[in-house]
């Protein structure tokens, strides 16, 4: 019996100064809005992604993958 009623002061005490460590940080620090304005896309055209360079090397390294398996698939017939 006396050791539930301690668990259950220890937890109360442990709740009690983990509220109290939450209130002592203070108020959370929010970053200043963004200046006022209103320009135009940061380039032109609009859709700024450069497909084309990422594109050719993904299609360069699957037919560089490609290839090698097709050897090894020729080599392992032989």
């Amino acid at each position: 019996m006396k050791k539930n009623v301690l668990l259950g002061l220890l937890t109360i005490a442990l709740l009690v100064l983990a509220s109290a460590d939450l209130f002592a940080a203070g108020p959370p620090i929010v970053a200043p809005p963004p200046p006022p304005g209103g320009g135009g896309p940061p380039c032109w055209p609009p859709p700024c992604v450069p497909i084309d360079g990422g594109i050719g090397l993904l299609f360069a390294a699957g037919l560089a993958l490609g290839g090698r398996k097709l050897i090894k698939s020729t080599k392992k017939e032989e």
